[in-house]
């Protein structure tokens, strides 16, 4: 049975470095968790994140070769999710927004506005600002992965610390096209994690 309390998923989430090896995450369910972490929030709806899954054998070899200060949590792992942020992703505009209208979402004269207005400001921006929107885009999606996860009953670890510059071509994907964002290890934690202190809010607040 899934959690379905949220603060239990929000507040007892820990990041894990090591995994019960012998569990697994079947295709169909990393499917649905995937499916579900993609209904995080993207600018004008350009969703620029893919997940690339490692689960075999022989992809966590080769990642944990670039994660050498995580390799526990990669190789003890069900599966890493290696997020990316791709930088075209205005090729799929118009497959989202035609299926937006085809669902009745918008009618065909917004959507025709809209879409005008996206692609003319894609066109015109500059590679650094739509960098920066992909990587926030990414981070949002990352998060809400981790507790989509977490509601599915698995565990997760955010890494960032992996050879960055060289894992889209070791992995056969274009290094220009896909940006790496994070490493997210997933399975069932072999131990409870450690907690963490958090500043208060008051400290971390401006009230204006």
């Amino acid at each position: 049975m899934k959690p379905n309390d949220f603060n239990d998923i929000v507040l007892n989430r820990r990041s894990i470095k090591r995994y019960d090896p012998e569990v697994k995450i079947s295709r169909d369910e990393m499917e649905q968790i995937l499916t579900e972490a993609s209904r995080a929030p993207s600018s004008v709806n350009m969703q620029p994140w893919r997940f690339m899954v490692v689960d075999t054998p022989e992809g966590k070899e080769k990642l944990a070769q670039m994660a050498r200060f995580n390799k526990e949590q990669v190789n003890t792992s069900a599966a890493v999710v290696a997020v990316f942020g791709d930088m075209k992703s205005i090729e799929n505009a118009d497959v989202i927004y035609d299926k937006a209208v085809e669902l009745g979402y918008m009618p065909q004269d917004i959507k025709d506005m809209q879409l005008g207005k996206i692609k003319a400001h894609y066109d015109n921006q500059l590679e650094n600002d739509l960098r920066d929107v992909v990587l926030i885009d990414a981070g949002l999606v990352s998060m809400q992965l981790m507790l989509v996860a977490r509601a599915h009953g698995y565990d997760t670890n955010p890494i960032g610390g992996y050879e960055k510059d060289i894992i889209a071509e070791e992995f056969g994907l274009d290094k220009d096209r896909y940006v790496p964002i994070m490493l997210i290890s997933m399975g069932k934690a072999a131990d409870e994690g450690y907690p963490s202190y958090r500043l208060p809010v008051n400290d971390i607040t401006f009230w204006k």
